[in-house]
Order: structure tokens, then sequence, then C-alpha cells
């Protein structure tokens, strides 16, 4: 380790230990580092220190990356439990953590198994990482008052997403934004994942000021979509925008909605008259045959093709992170596909293609589609538990949906359902839900998931618990009979 490492390593270590006593005996500053972690999450690769890297390697992860996110999150998280705010709980065990340790402990021993060991590695310090923020956010996020800062930070992204876009296409001439990520795919899930928040916010009970940035983050949005380009990014976000107003919205007419629904449909219309020609040239790129079908180009067809054969030769798959590796050296020129093979783990690869190549890049890039990714590389053992990990975070945002109430307690939990509805159906067609940035957002939602879903069971079993005052027994009245004494006889 080299001595800018040393000294990164040193930093981080006092930065940790400065960050926990801060938070710890400040309450404000508690929550300026909550802020700043949902700020920084999406820009984490800018502010991190990538120790053993492998940049050479075609990846989801190709270090041990520690962030500033990384120290904002233990701070939250000690601090959290040492000085808990009043009337709120130290600790308690968050819905779903239980089986995200089982995954965790099944992708332990997939690495064990596995070789090479040193790209998993990577990816079990970034599922450690992913877990820290997830309790931070859990025990932090206990009321109304923290919902609140949660959705100023995330307003303030998706704005500041959709300011970068615009000036890279106007400005800039990109035909496909990155945004602040490094990839217009990697955007576009961040803003179809976030979006349904903000429909929810703007249909629940929060100040006038929250409501006005709920709006504009709405439209900038859909701004941000449309400049990205991206094919099922405008179609699942779209239709997680209609499903969340359908679910949330009050049908009374107010002028309030009236401007608001103005204001959204006119900027999201008015850029995309701007960008139509480019999504018209884009959609019609897209050919289902071409893409899946075809066993001679590199559609998403030839994810799935490789991913069939790795889990019918491998029941524990090729390793966690190292689809790139095996298959550029194994599974792709079994296929036909002639990739060039990695020397080792230590030194970069020839970055020409051999002659007669029929491949885009020398080295396989992640299969292109998240399940195919997780069979690949964890068998099917793995992928069963990855799914069952999905469906527990669809039960607990499912649970959300009855007793239809504007409290917002009740209302993000509606918009984080559909977000991560956005976020599958895009998976289906990218791996980006691995990719840092959109892995620690999507903790920082799934911590308050599991945060609304413990107080809601928590309300659920005080109003269970409360005693049933039995009715006092009903008092029959009776008539007063008087019986008056016998007149004396006459002349007595």
């Amino acid at each position: 380790m080299g001595s800018k490492y040393l000294l990164g390593f040193a930093l981080l270590v006092v930065a940790t230990f400065g960050g926990v006593v801060v938070a710890c005996f400040s309450k404000r500053l508690r929550d300026l580092f909550f802020v700043g972690m949902i700020l920084l999450a999406p820009m984490t690769e800018n502010y991190d220190i990538n120790f053993m890297s492998r940049d050479f390697y075609r990846g989801t992860t190709r270090g041990i990356e520690i962030s500033l996110v990384d120290v904002l999150a233990i701070s939250i998280l000690v601090s959290s439990i040492l000085f808990p705010r009043q009337g709120q709980r130290r600790m308690f065990w968050p819905a779903s953590f239980g089986l995200m340790l089982i995954f965790f402990g099944y992708c332990c021993f997939n690495v064990g198994i596995a070789d090479p060991q040193i790209f998993g590695v990577f990816e079990l310090s970034k599922m450690i990482r992913g877990m820290t923020i997830f309790l931070a956010t859990a025990f932090f996020v206990q009321s109304e008052r923290e919902i609140k800062l949660l959705l100023f930070a995330l307003g303030l992204i998706i704005c500041l997403e959709g300011v970068q876009g615009f000036r890279q296409r106007y400005r800039y001439g990109m035909e496909r934004v990155p945004g602040t990520l490094d990839d217009s795919n990697s955007l576009s899930v961040v803003v179809v994942t976030i979006a349904p928040l903000f429909i929810a916010a703007i249909n629940s009970r929060i100040p006038v000021w929250l409501k006005l940035l709920s709006a504009a983050t709405i439209g900038a949005a859909c701004l941000t979509i449309i400049l990205t380009v991206s094919r099922a990014g405008v179609v699942v976000m779209l239709a997680m925008l209609v499903l969340t107003t359908l679910i949330t919205i009050s049908w009374r007419v107010t002028a309030q909605k009236v401007i608001c629904t103005v204001l959204i449909v006119g900027t999201a219309g008015a850029v995309a008259a701007k960008s139509w020609n480019s999504l018209v040239a884009r959609f019609k790129t897209f050919d289902v045959s071409q893409e899946y079908k075809n066993k001679h180009n590199m559609g998403r067809g030839y994810y799935l093709r490789i991913a069939r054969a790795i889990v019918d030769d491998r029941t524990f798959g090729v390793g966690l992170n190292n689809w790139s590796y095996v298959v550029s050296k194994q599974y792709g020129p079994l296929l036909g596909y002639k990739f060039v093979p990695y020397k080792d783990t230590e030194h970069d690869p020839s970055r020409k293609n051999i002659s007669g190549s029929n491949v885009d890049d020398p080295q396989a890039a992640p299969a292109h589609c998240l399940l195919a990714l997780m069979a690949g590389e964890l068998g099917w053992p793995g992928l069963v538990l990855f799914c069952f990990l999905w469906l527990r975070w669809f039960q607990m945002a499912i649970s959300f949906l009855w007793k239809r109430t504007a409290d917002p307690m009740r209302r993000i939990g509606v918009g984080i359902l559909f977000g991560l509805c956005g976020l599958f159906l895009q998976s289906l067609t990218e791996w980006v839900f691995r990719h840092s940035p959109i892995y620690y957002t999507v903790h920082i939602l799934l911590g308050v998931l599991a945060s609304l879903y413990y107080l809601k069971k928590k309300e659920a079993r005080a109003l269970a618990m409360q005693p049933i005052e039995e009715e006092e027994p009903m008092q029959v009245f009776e008539p007063e009979i008087i019986v008056e004494p016998a007149p004396a006889p006459a002349g007595s």
C-alpha cells in the first residue's frame, strides 16, 4: 500500500472518529450529516479512496471503495444508537435485515469457493457499506421531521441533475446526458427510483414550501429522463408516475393542483418536443428479434445465453463479481464471442480486439440484466435468495397501500413502492442496481422503508393493546307506586 493510501486511510479514520463525536453531541449537525449522506450518495465515486484498485476490470466493483458517504453513515449510525432523540427508539430490528444477512452469508460462501476471489471481496465490501447505510437511515428516520429532511435532500439531487443534464445537452451538445454520474443509464435509474416519492409527497400533508419543491423535482425528473434518451427509463417512469398519482391523489380539484400539473406537464412537454427527434430515433433502433434472438450480435439476448450456459455448468455460478473475468476467458469463446481474456487479476489486459473479432469491447461487460448477472455469478441458490429479498421489500412497501391517508408517514411508503417497482423493471435491462451511486441511494430508501414499516407495526400494536371500555349496564327505571291510605268510614 502506497503512502497516498496510508495517508487516505488515516484521514478516513480521523474523520470517522470526529464525525461520530460531533454527531453524538449535536443533533443539528447529525441532521446535516443525514442530508449530506443523501446528497453525496449519487456522487460517491467523486469522494472516495479506492483501495486495492483494479481500474482495468469490467466488474460492478473495482476495489474497496471508502467514501465520505461511509464516514457520514457511520457517524449517524453510532450517534443514533448512543444518543437517540427524545421519544425515539435507540435500536430495533429493521424488517428485511435478517434476509439481507442471510444473502450476505451466502455471498461470502460463494466468494470462498470461487476463483478468483479478489473481485468478490470488492463486492462484499460494498454490501457491508450498503447495510451500514441501511441501518443508519432506519435508526435515524423515526418521525415526520426526518421525512421532511429526506424529501429536501432528494429534491435537491434531482433538481441538480436536471440543471446539469440541461447544460450537458444544450451547452456541450451531449446526445445522452449522464448528469453527475458516469453513465446515462445510471442517471435514468436514479431518477426513476426517486421521482415517485415526490408524487406521493405532493399528495400528502406536508408544508407548502415542500410541496413547491416536490413540484419542481417532478418537473426536473421529467426533464432529466428525456435528456438521457433511455428507452426503458422513459416508459417505466411514465408508468410509475401515473400509478403513484392514481393511488395517492385526492380527486378534489384545487387551484394548487391545477397550477402544479400545468407546470409539470408544460415543462415535460416542452423538453419532449425539443428532444422528439432523438427519442424517436432511439426507439426506432429497438428490434426485439435482433436484441434477444440474434445469436451473432451483442444484444441483451447474449447475456441471457451466457447466464444459461453458466448455470448449466456450475451450480453456484462463476463467483460474485467474476462475470467479466470468467466470461472473457471461458463462456464467451464457448458461445462464439472472441473476447481477449485477462492475463491475471493484477495486470491490465490487452485493449485491442483480436483479428476477426465479433465483440464491441475486448473484455466482457457485466450482464445487462440484473437477474442474469446474479444467476451467472451466484448460481440458482443465489438467484433464489436474491428474489426472496426483493419480494420481502415489495411486501413491506405494498402494506402502505391500505388505509388511504394523507399522512406522509404512509404516503412516502407508497412512493418508495413505485420507486422500487421502477428500479426492478429497469434492472431487467441493466445491471446498474449494483453501481455504487445507485446501490447507496437505494439502501437509503430501503432504510426509510424499514423504519416506516416498524413505526406502522408499532402503531398497530399500540391500538390493539388499548383496553376496550365496557359499556355501563342499562338501568331500568320502574315507576314509583304511591299507595294512598283508604278514606275513613263516614260518621266515624
